[in-house]
């Protein structure tokens, strides 16, 4: 019984999607707030153009 549990890797693989999961969640939030400003300015020009 404790050689089956020790085997089991359902759990281990779970962990590790939700690890590439936040991973991938901080790296979106690095980029829009590094691109944030950007996109605003040209939102904004497009804005007062039209």
């Amino acid at each position: 019984m404790f050689t089956r549990f020790l085997k089991q890797e359902e759990g281990a693989t779970a962990i590790e999607y939700g690890l590439i999961a936040s991973l991938i969640a901080v790296a979106i939030v690095g980029v829009l707030l590094t691109l944030g400003p950007r996109l605003e300015a040209v939102f904004t020009t497009v804005q007062d153009s039209l």
